[in-house]
């Protein structure tokens, strides 16, 4: 983009824009009871829930009203090309809560006439042209883009452009507007109200797309450095927040830099100075009067060893309790493991249960999530709960919403597998505590709650024992799965107590055989960023630390002080699935998710993991499933995976985001050391896939089609039916490769070996064909069986078609020799 000005051609999405700030007010609706369409069949992905009570009211409002243009508001920010093609303000919010933006751009044509654009939306738009209303385009569905042609009366003379937009937010909010020109012409976009410092943005949005931290991770004697592809050619003041990626989003560190002209790198910190994380990076760029926001992650982890934690399981649990107790967050497991060693008089405990009682009474999203620990430690520990604060728990639960059917206006999620286990555990767990006790918002009586709880979680367990997991190995939720589970386990009835337990005999297994030298790996049901680029970070990687022996703990006490605290021991005899001797290799296969979701595969030896999912539905939107993983026990942040985006942006948040999900699945197969993957891309929005490859522990080999990458003890490599191409700017440089191609495919091969010249005259002599029409991809190596990957059918390997429906949701575990 010149100083202030950019063209516009066919196809070109508008995106350069003045903004006003963002307009935000509760907007709850009417309470009612909500739909329960999933009857415990669990999917991933959002699932049409209905029109929750804030929906209703933002249509019943929308209706019949007139919005009026205004025109005197103050710019906020600029929005300029940058790695997103929409105009983006998606983001999260707890509770029903109205959003809206005012929006202004400039555009001259070559001749006065109407030109079309192609509009989408999540929300809803209003758009003025030279003050008349032009197009009103309102369908506020939740979490779904609806589309739209307007035509906008555009002058040679040029013509102001106003957009309103608005959503109405339920938790998760994915708000944008794109406008996509149509005709075959160039128009001209400006900014001229904002002429002064756009220039200055476009500068600074340009630092802003490249930043990116040097590294996977800073440990605690390496500095947390940005760094950029281009030296700006002034100074350049970054103000750095760095906060918590979990639900307290606490501010770790806030400090403004310079980031001098000509300079490439700016370092932030040292490692020491923040806690270990996955953390939250808030940038803001400013020169003179321009400013522009850019939000990244980063790696903190101070000791990039393993911990051996000395002793048995009891002596783990102690130690993983006090480390909570220490360094836990200000959430309420980490209340309880206070509670639970005996330091009631701790001055953290108030303010965390008074933030508690706090979400609960709001009925903020995920409060479930918080509110079994609250009655967890109630049960045990009340009488170390300060009066007020025991008269505000008892009160807060008596008044909670525990299930759809019971009214509400809140913006609480209910329908996926690890919410409705903890609305139903905290439901049982209420329900006994006040038996007698009328539950206000169902009207119930404690002990009528607590039946009904029984009832459902008996379901729930029901459809889990016969489906598995539709969250499989997910480092994100395995954790949440484990706060009800664990809660079942120490409180609920015998039998739905053992029926508990031996759920998480299950999901400890299915830990160790996706667990490679202490850090969970794999593929995931349902994975973030965090997940993918950090494990020794996740709040389940101290879950298999106290399993196995070896491992992280870390600052997340969502659920371990109840693996801690409680009575539960994983089955004795997985360390060995976690931790396979030399020369061992474990394959396993099993099917997890309603449908199945999941057809699972693992080869796995000591130095490395492959794993994949080919029941993955092919050409599907992949909301957060990740297909395909490879994990070094060279380094805990030895990482790859191969993905197709999305979204556009590297460190955006959507689901399926950049990293994270898949906006196009392919059609997986794996037999042994080796995988392919099928992409169909007709129709998405971006026509590459790509894989992530970390460099801590990893060496990197790119030749043409071919990607090696050794670590350790151990190599594998990618090869694609096209050139791959390394990334060398922004985000990805370094860490990215990418294949282009509306049909294409990859193939993933383990070796054996640690001799690179032999592995990659293998691999050279390998032979990867995709036929003509896209339907089948087939592997040859030299010395293998041949695979052929078919798009309808699946894989076959040497001409026999693997057996899948004879998979079972408990593991089929294979150790030779």
């Amino acid at each position: 983009m010149a100083t202030s000005m950019l063209h516009l051609n066919k196809n070109d999405s508008l995106n350069a824009w003045e903004l006003s700030a963002i307009e935000a007010r509760y907007f709850p609706g009417e309470p009612a009871p909500a739909n329960d369409p999933q009857n415990y069949k669990y999917i991933n992905g959002f699932v049409d829930v209905g029109d929750l009570p804030c929906r209703v009211a933002t249509w019943k409002e929308v209706a019949n009203r007139v919005v009026e243009l205004k025109t005197d508001w103050r710019i906020d920010s600029l929005y300029l090309p940058g790695a997103n093609r929409r105009v983006e303000f998606s983001g999260f919010q707890h509770r029903p809560t109205r959003l809206s933006r005012w929006c202004r751009t400039y555009i001259a044509a070559p001749a006065d006439r109407y030109y079309s654009f192609r509009l989408f939306t999540r929300g809803g738009v209003h758009i003025w042209v030279d003050g008349a209303l032009a197009a009103r385009f309102e369908p506020f569905t939740r979490n779904e883009t609806q589309q739209s042609v307007v035509h906008l009366p555009i002058k040679a003379a040029g013509s102001e452009v106003i957009v309103f937009t608005e959503e109405m937010a339920e938790r998760d909010v994915n708000w944008f507007f794109e406008l996509v020109l149509l005709d075959p012409v160039e128009l001209t976009v400006s900014l001229p109200g904002a002429s002064a410092a756009s220039g200055l943005v476009a500068a600074l949005k340009a630092l802003s797309a490249q930043v990116r931290p040097v590294g996977d991770v800073v440990d605690s004697e390496g500095v947390l450095t940005l760094e950029f592809d281009d030296a700006a050619d002034i100074d350049v003041i970054i103000r750095a927040r760095v906060t918590s990626t979990s639900h307290t989003h606490a501010v770790l560190l806030d400090r403004t830099l310079t980031l001098p002209a000509g300079a490439t790198e700016l370092p932030i910190c040292r490692g020491s100075d923040l806690p270990d994380g996955y953390h939250t990076v808030v940038l803001t760029f400013s020169a003179d009067d321009a400013s522009v926001d850019r939000v990244i992650g980063c790696a903190i982890l101070h000791d990039t060893k393993p911990r051996v934690l000395e002793g048995d399981l009891i002596a783990r649990k102690r130690q993983a309790l006090e480390y909570a107790a220490q360094f836990g967050e200000m959430r309420m497991g980490t209340a309880l493991a206070l509670l639970a060693i005996g330091r009631s008089d701790d001055p953290r405990i108030r303010p965390i249960l008074e933030e508690t009682l706090r979400a609960i009474e709001e009925r903020r999203d995920c409060a479930d999530f918080i509110a079994v620990p609250l009655l967890w430690a109630y049960k045990r520990y009340f009488t170390d709960f300060a009066d007020d604060l025991r008269l505000r728990t008892e009160r807060a639960l008596l008044d909670f919403r525990y299930w759809v059917d019971e009214p509400g206006n809140d913006a609480m999620w209910f329908w996926s597998e690890n919410h409705a286990l903890c609305f139903h555990v905290s439901q049982l767990l209420a329900g006994q505590l006040w038996p007698g006790e009328t539950f206000t918002a169902s009207g119930r009586t404690g002990r009528e709650q607590a039946g009904l709880a029984l009832e459902r979680l008996g379901l729930w367990l029901d459809a889990v024992a016969e489906d598995g997991l539709a969250e499989w190995n997910s480092a994100a939720y395995y954790p949440i799965d484990f706060i009800g589970l664990l809660a079942l386990v120490e409180f609920a009835p015998e039998p739905l107590a053992q029926r508990a337990t031996a759920l998480c005999d299950r999901i400890f297994t299915m830990l160790a055989l996706h667990t490679l030298a202490g850090v969970p790996a794999g593929s995931m049901g349902r994975a973030y960023d965090k997940e993918l680029r950090a494990g020794p970070l996740t709040e389940l990687a101290p879950f298999a630390a106290i399993a196995f022996g070896k491992g992280w703990f870390n600052t997340g006490v969502a659920a371990l002080p109840m693996l801690a605290a409680g009575r539960y021991e994983p089955p004795k005899g997985l360390t060995a699935l976690a931790f396979p001797p030399e020369g061992q290799v474990v394959e396993a296969r099993y099917r997890q998710g309603y449908g199945p979701a999941a057809l699972l595969s693992l080869h796995k030896n000591a130095h490395v993991q492959l794993s994949t999912n080919s029941g993955a539905k092919p050409g599907a939107y992949g909301h957060q499933q990740h297909v395909l993983d490879i994990r070094f026990a060279s380094h805990p942040m030895a990482r790859s995976w191969i993905n197709h985006p999305g979204e556009d942006d590297p460190w955006g948040h959507q689901r399926p985001s950049y990293w994270a999900g898949n906006g196009s699945l392919p059609r997986v197969g794996q037999h042994g050391p080796a995988a392919l993957l099928l992409f169909h891309l007709a129709g998405a929005r971006l026509g590459f896939t790509h894989v992530y490859a970390a460099t801590s522990g990893i060496e990197h080999h790119l030749s043409e089609d071919t990607l090696i990458l050794r670590s350790g003890g151990a190599m594998m490599a990618y090869k694609a039916t096209g050139p791959i191409e390394p990334a060398m700017a922004g985000p990805g440089a370094g860490i990215e490769y990418r294949n282009h191609g509306l049909v294409q495919g990859w193939a993933a091969i383990v070796s054996h070996s640690n001799d690179l010249e032999a592995f990659a005259a293998e691999i050279a002599a390998s032979e990867l064909v995709l036929d003509p029409d896209g339907a089948r991809l087939s592997l040859r190596q030299p010395d293998g069986k041949a695979m052929i990957l078919d798009w309808a059918e699946g894989l076959r390997v040497d001409g026999e078609r693997l057996a899948v429906t004879d998979l079972s949701a408990v593991p089929e575990i294979a150790v030779s020799p």
